[in-house]
This record gives structure tokens, sequence and C-alpha cells, in this order.
């Protein structure tokens, strides 16, 4: 798909605006505005045409009624041209599923819940403040969408759309009910509702687009649900690009954005990370996020190979914040400085973490729990990995982790029993690994037999020689039940599970928490078949439950038995993060390390608010070619590099925040 390329300094340019203000874009300097945005390095910035209050903000002789009653100005004219004459992109927000303006004037175009709530996929009352009823796709409000979208093509100069608001809705409402029996489907089914709606997404998406290229060959396409995972790969011909919302005070947490990039930047298409400025979410009018937050936020989109968005709101009256261009600047131009070096960078990377989201959906967390839980412990220990799916091209690994709640299907064991037999290895836990009724291993080369469930929990696993030696040898809690499972012929127990004297009840319990161990051996709680290793428990879900620091330790020492020597190690605290990416085209790898630490100083989410500054970081490299020189860009420094064993090892005199390391091929 033609397309523009993206920039790497975006904002998303909020404006949805309330028809209870007057004087709205009063304020607006078409000169100051865009020079503001070109002092802070902003080189895209998206603006609107129609927000979620369903107004807008351009001269529409097509929809005259829409126009916001308080506009005093063609803004979003007015914003493209001050910012064309100054090479800033402006990509053009279009809201698709929340419009106030268009769920008045129309509710028979609503999604209809299966207990006939209107709006149903917001779940919202109808006194609630706010715009969140949600516009059927299957409706004749497409019919509307497409001619309003036909317009700003037609009318104004657009170099890209930002379709907000796509996600599919389990409907009830007339229009998908009618259309349901006419294929066939029953509508109180809701299996076939969920397969309904999701085609209606699969061809909404792919209808506007074709509607979009026949007026424009070249402008970049993108239809946000707040979340990229597996369920893109359907949808993806459809996009141009990604953007990957993810605000950590937002609710989608420090963790969202990590694990969703590293999946999306193997789907073939660039890719964009979006952030904000406010402190909590969208709509935080005067807020500012602590400098170093954002730093960190766009510091790790350049590591994980994404360009940058940072999020904004424009005052109704159309005057810019001096103030909040201040802050997006200072991080800005240290971006701009960066950029060298993130051009074109793929990542190294040796472990595929299979996301259990093809398979469960999404969250609550938008992200499966185990895989954030694997995605934070693989971040910890300075891992390189990527997130994939039964599609991807496993091939490129040396290990694939198959966290808690993962059903292997035949199509599946054939791939994993294929990657096993090229010589790759394979970590899996808990009920990762059951055939897809659950009611056994569909991946035999686990080398287990499944009993069902523990008898016990919690229970205790017991550190050995083997695996867990830096621990006491003694019984360490695991809080989640785990499976009991029957090593097959040939299957090395690494660890057993001791058992407590019993299950805590109304009726017998010890203490204030759960029951100790009894000092019997009950069933084995890791087991290693050649080149594969199976945790009996939950370790990833716990470890994002609560952070039990042996887990880390038992599933270290795991990957060091199945991979060996690892692609990259850090002599650094936990909080430290690294990111090796490589630049073909420049024969160099470019290695990021990171070091914010994110606290849970408030009850509603993490913040980071200081820079702590690492002194001789220590860090080592597996190096597959000769490696002729290393320098800390982009300020030049060079790092005497000492060979050794096939590694790499030099030594960073100081870590601020961020530093990239530049590693020329010999």
């Amino acid at each position: 798909m033609s397309q523009a390329e993206l920039r790497f300094r975006q904002v998303h340019l909020d404006f949805h605006t309330s028809e209870a203000i007057a004087g709205i874009g009063a304020r607006f300097d078409p000169d100051e505005f865009a020079d503001t945005l070109a002092a802070a390095a902003v080189n895209s910035v998206t603006c609107f045409a129609r927000g979620h209050h369903g107004w807008l903000y351009y001269r529409s002789e097509a929809f005259p009624e829409r126009i916001h009653p308080h506009l005093e100005r063609n803004l979003l004219a007015d914003q493209i041209a001050a910012c064309h004459a100054r090479d800033i992109r402006v990509p053009i927000y279009i809201t698709v599923q929340w419009d106030q303006f268009t769920a008045e004037a129309h509710p028979d175009w609503l999604v209809v819940g299966p207990d006939g709530t209107l709006g149903f996929g917001a779940a919202r009352p109808v006194y609630h403040p706010g715009f969140y009823r949600c516009l059927c796709l299957n409706s004749p409000f497409v019919e509307f969408l497409e001619a309003q979208t036909e317009e700003v093509l037609a009318t104004l100069p657009t170099d890209g759309i930002f379709f907000d608001i796509v996600h599919w809705r389990d409907c009830s409402c007339t229009h998908c009910r009618g259309d349901m029996l006419a294929a066939g489907m029953d509508p109180s089914d809701t299996a076939q509702r969920i397969a309904f709606a999701k085609g209606v997404l699969r061809r909404f998406i792919t209808s506007m687009t074709a509607f979009v290229r026949e007026r424009s060959a070249d402008c970049t396409i993108f239809y946000n649900s707040g979340h990229v995972g597996p369920a893109h790969r359907a949808i993806l011909e459809g996009f141009s690009h990604l953007e990957l919302e993810s605000l950590p005070s937002g609710g989608w947490g420090y963790m969202h954005f990590p694990v969703s990039m590293r999946y999306a930047r193997n789907l073939g298409v660039d890719c964009m990370g979006m952030t904000g400025k406010f402190h909590t979410s969208w709509g935080d009018f005067h807020s500012f996020k602590n400098p170093a937050a954002l730093q960190f936020e766009c510091f790790q989109m350049l590591a994980l190979n994404a360009r940058c968005s940072i999020g904004d709101q424009l005052p109704p009256d159309g005057k810019i914040c001096p103030h909040t261009y201040e802050l997006i600047g200072s991080v800005y131009r240290e971006v701009e400085r960066r950029e060298p070096w993130c051009r074109g960078a793929t990542a190294v990377a040796e472990i595929g973490l299979m996301t259990p989201e093809e398979f469960t959906g999404e969250s609550s967390a938008r992200v499966a729990l185990p895989a954030i839980g694997a995605g934070r412990m693989l971040q910890e220990l300075r891992h390189q990995f990527e997130i994939v799916d039964s599609q991807s091209d496993l091939g490129r690994f040396r290990l694939l982790i198959l966290p808690d709640e993962l059903p292997v299907s035949d199509e599946l064991r054939a791939a994993l029993d294929a990657f096993l037999a090229g010589g790759g290895s394979v970590l899996a836990s808990h009920r990762a690994g059951l055939n897809e009724d659950g009611t056994g291993f569909g991946l035999e080369a686990l080398g287990v037999e499944l009993v069902g469930d523990a008898p016990f929990s919690p229970d205790f696993l017991v550190p050995t020689d083997r695996i867990g030696s830096s621990l006491p040898p003694t019984e360490h809690v695991m809080y989640l039940r785990g499976l009991e499972v029957r090593p097959a012929a040939g299957t090395e127990v690494l660890a057993d599970v001791k058992t407590p004297y019993f299950n805590r009840t109304w009726r017998h319990f010890c203490s204030h928490r759960h029951t100790p161990s009894a000092g019997k051996v009950g069933y084995p709680g890791i087991v290693r078949n050649g080149q594969t290793i199976y945790f009996a428990h939950p370790i990833f879900s716990q470890y994002q439950d609560n952070a039990p620091k042996w887990c880390k330790t038992l599933l270290a020492d795991a990957i060091d038995l199945l991979l060996g020597e690892p692609l990259v190690r850090v002599d650094a605290p936990s909080s430290a993060l690294a990111a090796l990416n490589e630049q073909a085209d420049r024969k160099r790898w470019v290695l990021h390390l990171l070091h914010y630490v994110p606290e849970r100083r408030g009850g509603a989410f993490d913040v980071i608010e200081d820079v702590i500054h690492l002194p001789d970081v220590k860090v080592s490299l597996r190096a597959d070619r000769p490696i002729a020189a290393a320098r800390a860009v982009p300020d030049g420094d060079e790092l005497p590099l000492e060979p050794a064993d096939g590694r790499v090892n030099f030594t960073l005199p100081r870590l601020d925040g961020h530093q990239m390391i530049e590693l020329k091929w010999a």
C-alpha cells in the first residue's frame, strides 16, 4: 500500500469540544500554533475533522448542521495550511463509533445489547456525562461516515486519516439481527453474534480503506481500538501502519506498550507508540506528565522500533499552550538527535514469547495477564524477545515460551514439534501445552502426563542444585494452584513440590494465611525432557500478581539450561532495561539501555518522577560477528572493547536514563 513515511515526532491533538462552550478557535493564531509545534521539534500533528461530540471543525457544505455551533474560523483548514508551510504533516482525525450528535439524532444506529440496552458497547447509563454510546458498523451510519470522509478528502489536503473507536461489538440491533437471519445465523446465539460482529468489523475496514484509496493513493490510514494484538492479523490489509495507544497512567499501565509493541513490530508495517502529556489520561486539562516519565515512554518507543506520538488536547479557544510544548519539546529534541540510530532498525531477538491472547482474547488489561508477567520477567532479566502467535515465523528463535494458559491444537503441535526438531527449545508452564479441551497434554514433547489439578494450594517448590541453586534449599511457596503431572519415562524432575498438612478451610486452618509444609514430597514441580522444561505452576500469572523473586530466579535458571549464553548481559539493577537492534544497511548494532523506575506513589497508577543514575554499567554481548568499535551515541564517546570467549564486553561509565551504544561491525 502506497503511503508517506511515518514521522518520528507526532502529537495527537485531541479536540473533543462541547457545544456548551462559546468562542471555539477564537484565539487560534496559525503562525503561533505552527511555530510552537516546530520549536518543540514536532513534525506531525493529528488534527480534528470530527470529534466524539459529533461536531465538525471545518467549514462543511455537506453537513452544515454538524459544524460546531460556536466555531469562529475554518479551524482544521487553518491548522493544515500553517503546518504544511513548516513541513509538519497533519493526519486528520475522524471519530467513528463514539459520536454524541449522531447517537442523539439516530438512536436506531446505536449498538443494541442482548438485553436491549442502547449503545451497549460502552455500557454507560443514559445520564452518564460522556459520549460513550456506541454506533453500529452494520447500520446506515456507515453511509454518513463515508460521505463525511469523502468531503474531507475532497476539500482538505489529507496526509492521513486516523479513524478512532473502531471495535467489533456484540450487537443485536435490527440491522444485525436481520442480516444474521438472512445469512442463516441464529442471533440469539452469543457465539454466532460475535462471529458475525467480527465479520462486520472486517468488512467495514476493508470497504472503508478501498473507499479512501479511490480518492487518495498515499494518505496514511489507521483504525484505532486502543490496543493492537493478534486480532489485527485478519484486518491488517486495511491499515497503512499501526499506532499503539498506550497511556501508562490512563489504564494501560507500563507493561502494555512493550508487550504489544513486541508483537506489532513483527506484522510487516511501521509502528508508532502513543502516550500522553497528561498526568492521568485523555481530557486531563492543565495537567503535566513528569518529564522523566515522558522521556522514558518516548525513549522506550525508540528502543522497541516505534515512532513517537504524544497526546495533547487543544483548549476550546484554540490557543496552544506554550508550557505543554516546552515539556514535549524537551523530549522531542532529544528524540530528533537519536533518530539516525533508530531509522530502519529491527530487533535482534532469540526468544519468542507466545501470547495467549490469540486464544483467550483481550483481558481487562488489554494484554493477557500471563503475557504481561512473562514480559516483565524477561525484561528484568534483559533477555531479547518478541511476542508471537501461532502464525508467526518461529524458526528465527532459539527458545519459545508458552505461558500458563495456551492450548495446543494439532496444527500448533506440528509447528512446535518441527521447531524442536530444528534444534529449538520450549519452556511451558501450567496449562500451556494442554490440548484444546484440556483433557491431556497436546504437546507430548514436554514429557509429562496430566493427572489433574494439584490437590493442594498453596504448595511449595524446593530448589535444587539443578535449578534455583542460588535460592535457599528449602520450601518456596507457590500461591496459585498448579497441576499435578506424572513424568514420562526419561523425563528428569528438576524440582519437587512439597505439600501442606491440609488445605485451608473453615473446618481446619493454621495461622493467618496458608498452611505450612508438612515436609512430604507430593508431585513434580519442574521437569525437563530434552529440549523442553515444564513448570506445573502458573509462574507468569503469579509474577504479574505479586512478583515473587524466586519465580524469576527459577525461570532465569531454566532459560540458562535451555539457551546457554544469552545475547545480552547487563550488570545493573533489574530495573534497567536493554534492547538490542540492528541497522543492517549501516552495518551496526544499536543497544538501548534505559533506567527509569515506575513507582506506585498514588493508589491509581504508577509514576516516574526521578532519573536515577547508574555508574559503571558493565555490558556483555554474544557476538556472532567481529565488532570493530563501540561508542555512546549521539554524543560519540568511544568505549574500550574487551573480547573474550565469543563475547564482547565494555563498560558504560554512566547511564543517565537512556543511552544508545553503537556497535560497528568489522
